[in-house]
């Protein structure tokens, strides 16, 4: 049985989705854009403020589940340029404070609303 994860601390959600779901000890969320609570999307921002936000984002929908990112097992990083990788990286280490997950990052050639990143997480929800 699922059970689905609606951040009231993140702006509504763009489409017929869910923030996250929960199910069978594992949460997932939706790819999270650098989108403020307000509802403005970064999209004119350098990666670095989008990366940020958008894991600002993810971290509000793991609270949601009383987990942290400490309970992220793997993360998948879309890019409309793989040359911010570096800025990306900065940024995004210094949201784990314990071992880093599993990541993919790619290349894309659009991403919603003209933002440069869009990262979705899959985490832990059993007890360990």
């Amino acid at each position: 049985m699922k059970r689905t994860i609606d951040a009231t601390a993140n702006a509504d959600v763009l489409g017929p989705y869910s923030h996250g779901a929960v199910g069978s000890g594992m949460l997932f969320t939706a790819g999270q854009i650098p989108i403020t609570p307000e509802g403005e999307v970064l999209s004119d921002e350098p990666i670095g403020i989008q990366t940020e936000q958008s894991l600002s984002n993810v971290e509000r929908i793991l609270a949601e589940a009383d987990l942290t990112m400490d309970h992220v097992l793997k993360t998948t990083v879309y890019m409309t340029d793989i040359d911010e990788f570096d800025g990306m990286n900065e940024v995004y280490r210094s949201f784990f404070d314990g071992g880093l997950p599993a990541r993919t990052a790619l290349e894309v050639q659009r991403i919603a609303d003209g933002a440069a990143i869009e990262i979705e997480a899959v985490a832990t929800a059993a007890e360990d």
